[in-house]
């Protein structure tokens, strides 16, 4: 058991510096929605550097040797740490829900670092404002101390009130914020397939009918014949049609020709972007539901638990809930891939 925790820890470490250095060493790594990878990463890596190191004799001997104080700045960071890697996940869906359904205003703050900076930091003050001060003041507040000798456990741990809001706030709001931007995301994608703008970008393959009409005439270039404008102008009065459906209407006359290529051009670019924004969204959706896997148990367990005073949930059965959690740390390296190859 002790070899497992000790692996654990190892792969948490190695797994998420192996993706900081990444982004320090690629710069093709270094746009907007890859801060936030590196946000979570770095919590992540911290997890493995600290929590879990110091929690492992703690475990396997069911006592606490390194005083109260180092107690309390366990707790502090392990709260503050699993707290911020649940709020980068939100972040990180949000930024894809914006980058799928709002693209063209996200793409035009490509460029503002101080965007994502801001929303950075802010995940590290949510995140310690919902736990830590409690961590820190509860005793004085309470005017007495319900630890143990030789235990380390926040004095929140038998208050189900607390607990309650605190779990609410910490996953349950969270899962249903990602699975929201989750669900829109899917939606946007499967109206645009069912629009079908980017299938009727493609010429008759049987003919060799051509888009010429659909291309603004350059300076000094020939108009085409009359009866091809009327017959345009006369398909355009019964409805407007959008620049794709246009090109999709052939001419009689004119073959394809280099300067007239822009609708190709445009309609590979937009396929390009649908197939893109389908793989991020499925591998975003792994990253959401790995984590409701590793949080949905303790989440529960800790509120029952609250509520009965901690005498209906078995011990063993609290340790596997809270390295369940830890888990999540592990994994996220190796499913930032899913998201960018580079990784």
């Amino acid at each position: 058991l002790a070899f497992l925790m000790v692996l654990l820890s190892l792969v948490t470490i190695l797994g998420n510096i192996l993706v900081i250095l990444a982004f320090i060493l690629d710069r093709n790594l270094r746009h907007r929605s890859n801060y936030f990878f590196l946000n979570l990463a770095v919590s992540d890596f911290a997890v493995g550097v600290f929590c879990m190191p110091l929690y492992i004799p703690y475990s396997l001997t069911g006592k606490w040797h390194l005083g109260r104080g180092i107690c309390k700045l366990w707790l502090v960071m392990d709260y503050l740490l699993c707290t911020a890697s649940v709020f980068n996940i939100v972040l990180i869906s949000y930024d894809r829900f914006l980058s799928v359904t709002k693209a063209v205003s996200y793409r035009a703050q490509q460029g503002i670092t101080s965007n994502p900076a801001i929303k950075m930091v802010a995940i590290w003050v949510l995140a310690f404002l919902l736990y830590c001060p409690a961590i820190l003041f509860w005793e004085h507040v309470a005017g007495h101390s319900v630890v143990a000798a030789g235990q380390c456990y926040a004095e929140f741990f038998d208050n189900w009130h607390f607990l309650l809001c605190a779990s609410t706030l910490e996953f349950f709001v969270p899962l249903l914020l990602v699975t929201y931007f989750n669900m829109h995301i899917f939606h946007n994608i499967q109206r645009r397939q069912r629009r079908g703008s980017v299938w009727d970008c493609e010429p008759p393959r049987s003919s060799s009918l051509s888009w010429r009409l659909c291309v603004l005439p350059r300076p000094g270039a020939s108009s085409p014949p009359s009866e091809a404008e009327d017959s345009v102008s006369s398909s355009m009065r019964p409805k407007k049609e959008s620049l794709v459906t246009d090109c999709s209407s052939p001419s009689r006359d004119y073959s394809i020709t280099p300067e007239n290529d822009f609708p190709a051009s445009f309609c590979a670019k937009t396929r390009s972007k649908l197939q893109r924004d389908k793989k991020r969204a499925k591998a975003l959706a792994i990253i959401v539901c790995v984590f409701a896997i590793c949080w949905a148990p303790y989440s529960l367990l800790m509120i029952i638990r609250g509520a009965c005073q901690g005498k209906c949930i078995h011990r063993s059965l609290y340790e596997a809930t809270f390295w369940l959690l830890w888990i999540n740390s592990s994994l996220n390296p190796f499913l930032y891939p899913l998201c960018h190859v580079k990784f």
